[in-house]
């Protein structure tokens, strides 16, 4: 199923939107600077009309564009072309769970409940359903396993504010639900999990293929690195651009707004670009 070779990469996404007076913006669509080596271009980021930008670096390390929309139709979009190992996710059964009083400072704070993933209130019923599990890898893994049986993805039903415990309730969403859930559950294990949005199309996989889209996947603190794990796929993958990563969607928004607006169209792209 899976080519092997290095893949060149066609991503970028375009926001239209309407703003009834100038309003302040935050962007966050930059790929990510753990990738920044395999751009082959800068993966500059527009606004129609043009207006002055300055930027920044967040406490997670993700690039961030502050500017002011002005009032009218404007657009936002970017896009870069850049290289892949062509790779799968890697799979490493023997990856062991650090005990909490061993894990580096900077994972401590993906331990702790947020916004969208309450783990405190799923704290009994994570081990209830995980607590008999081996730890490290294969707990993460049935972790996904569950979060991919347990969440039923629907575009009708996706709602920004769902967080971890009412997507298990409902049992309904999109991939930012399954990864809340699983990174939910992985705290309440005592897992540092964190949350990443990205681009994720289709190569390695047989046409015919979806329109593109964003995607959100977690990494899980194990054996004394991050590893990916996509429990909305839960199948290794390639082709997998982060964009940014924190603690869940609210740190990692694509466009935040401060004032009323509306977006009339948004569109992304990620393509295999061929040799």
């Amino acid at each position: 199923m899976h080519d092997m070779a290095p893949l060149k990469l066609q991503v970028g996404c375009e926001f239209r939107y309407t703003f009834p007076q100038a309003t302040p913006a935050l962007l966050m669509l930059n790929v990510h600077y753990s990738r920044a080596s395999d751009l082959i271009a800068p993966d500059y980021v527009t606004v129609m009309p043009s207006v002055p930008m300055k930027a920044y670096r967040d406490s997670f390390g993700n690039w961030c564009i502050r500017l002011t929309a002005p009032s009218g139709k404007v657009t936002f979009a970017t896009s870069a072309r850049l290289t892949d190992s062509g790779l799968p996710d890697p799979i490493v059964q023997a990856a062991r769970q650090i005990p909490v009083e061993d894990l580096p400072d900077d994972a401590i704070l993906f331990l702790l409940p947020s916004r969208f993933c309450d783990s405190d209130k799923l704290l009994d019923l994570a081990w209830t359903l995980f607590g008999t599990t081996t730890p490290g890898w294969p707990r993460v893994q049935a972790i996904c396993d569950y979060v991919h049986t347990r969440i039923t993805f629907s575009y009708a039903n996706a709602r920004p504010t769902r967080n971890a415990s009412e997507a298990y309730q409902e049992s309904i969403g999109v991939c930012r639900d399954y990864a809340h859930l699983a990174v939910a559950f992985c705290r309440a294990l005592n897992i540092p999990a964190r949350y990443c949005t990205g681009y994720l199309g289709d190569a390695g996989l047989p046409p015919p293929y979806a329109p593109g889209d964003f995607a959100a996947w977690f990494e899980a603190y194990l054996g004394g690195q991050w590893y990916t794990f996509d429990p909305r796929n839960n199948t290794p993958r390639i082709g997998r651009v982060l964009v940014a990563r924190g603690r869940d969607a609210a740190d990692v928004a694509m466009i935040t707004t401060f004032g009323p607006n509306t977006l009339e169209s948004f569109k992304v792209w990620n393509d295999v670009i061929p040799n």
